[in-house]
């Protein structure tokens, strides 16, 4: 393991590089999800466009529609569950021949597991509006699958709240926290996100506050061209597992403007992730901005093009962190850019993990086959660190 700490920094100045680094969320005009096929021309059942003969004027464009989840039976009290009528408003609005909204309007909304799936009509997904507070079921028993709530298959979308009322409240720490597996291991035997997004391409993600997740509170996969800003995810420091935002096998993510106190890492980026920018995030509690884990399966895709600026980290167990499992397989992590990083009480302000094992049960004998090649050069408060995953260790200075 190689590692850079001090205790309590009052500002932290780092640049952490690899040759040259691109971050650019690019624009989404054309672009598409990697493995998503052009939708027939009626994607949900039973809502076919209007034919010729049935329309009155052929060349007017469909009305702009509004799907409210009460007008399909949701109650907001809090404690009627809501989910098929939640299920019943998305396939109305992912069916409509035109610009549509899913809507669910304030008040308290207890939502069991769900999933919003795609592809809708002509391949054009509707925005999502929330007003008001959903709620997860506390029991685990509920879960079948590892998400509360889950949109998939989806493209060109907006997701949004109104200020200060959009919230998700994965109640985690009436049931999920207390599994005795989080106590033995540091690593709990069910951990459920509080929102996932699956194959999902050209969304903006804002304005959402995502509360007590039983598990991470919003994960990234197969994703692209995601832009994130503007939200508020909280649960307590030693609340377990509990990650802020992760992202795995995608491309091509922009998250700013956001504040994240968890009890786990504040972003984690995960194997196969490329061109993620992360910039005016404030962190803390939590262990810091992380990539990784990495190397814990076999033929596990490469992390290119991290870009992480602006942002302050505080009260957190770590700043930056690279982490991998021991024995991990050969892979590759580089073209990372850490820079203007302001820390406050970090224990760990760089740190290089090459022996991360949570549950204390790997075998630490076996170095990893990853290997660091770095250069440290002190000028001007800022220190340039060049990392590179290799085959031989090297240490240059």
């Amino acid at each position: 393991m190689m590692a850079f700490s001090m205790r309590k920094i009052a500002g932290f100045i780092a640049l952490f590089h690899v040759t040259s680094v691109v971050a650019t969320v690019y624009p989404c005009e054309s672009c598409g999800s990697p493995n998503l096929s052009p939708a027939p021309e009626a994607a949900s059942p039973g809502l076919q466009p209007l034919s010729p003969a049935d329309s009155p004027e052929t060349n007017m464009a469909p009305k702009d529609g509004v799907f409210d989840v009460t007008e399909h039976g949701a109650v907001a009290d809090g404690g009627i569950e809501s989910s098929s009528a939640f299920s019943a408003a998305w396939n109305a609005a992912c069916g409509h021949p035109g610009n549509s909204t899913f809507y669910i309007p304030k008040g308290t909304f207890l939502v069991g597991p769900i999933s919003f799936p795609g592809p809708c009509y002509n391949n054009q997904s509707p925005n999502i509006e929330i007003r008001g507070t959903l709620l997860a079921p506390i029991s685990l028993s509920a879960f079948q699958s590892s998400n509360w709530i889950a949109f998939r298959n989806l493209q060109g979308f907006t997701l949004t709240g109104g200020t200060e009322t959009a919230k998700l409240d994965g109640q985690g720490a009436a049931e999920a926290w207390k599994q005795s597996s989080c106590e033995k291991s540091a690593r709990c035997k069910k951990l459920i996100t509080t929102i996932d997004f699956i194959n999902v391409s050209c969304a903006t993600i804002s304005n959402i506050t995502l509360s007590n997740s039983k598990g991470f509170h919003l994960g990234l996969h197969g994703s692209n061209n995601i832009n994130i800003h503007n939200l508020k995810i909280t649960a307590p420091g030693d609340s377990p597992n509990t990650d802020g935002i992760h992202v795995s096998h995608s491309s091509n993510i922009k998250i700013s403007s956001s504040t994240i106190g968890v009890g786990d890492d504040c972003v984690s980026i995960g194997p196969g992730s490329s061109n993620i920018s992360i910039s005016n995030v404030h962190c803390g509690p939590g262990h810091g901005i992380s990539v990784g884990s990495l190397g814990k399966y076999k033929n596990e895709k490469d992390v290119v093009g991290i870009n992480v600026r602006n942002c302050t980290i505080k009260g957190t167990q770590n700043g930056i962190r690279v982490k991998t499992w021991p024995g991990a397989p050969a892979s590759s992590a580089s073209n990372m850019t850490f820079e203007d990083v302001f820390m406050i009480n970090v224990s760990n302000p760089i740190i290089i993990d090459q022996e991360y094992c949570p549950s204390n049960t790997c075998n630490t004998t076996q170095a990893t086959l990853a290997c660091e090649a770095y250069r440290h050069i002190h000028k001007e408060r800022q220190w340039h660190l060049q990392h590179q995953l290799c085959s031989d260790f090297a240490v240059q200075h």
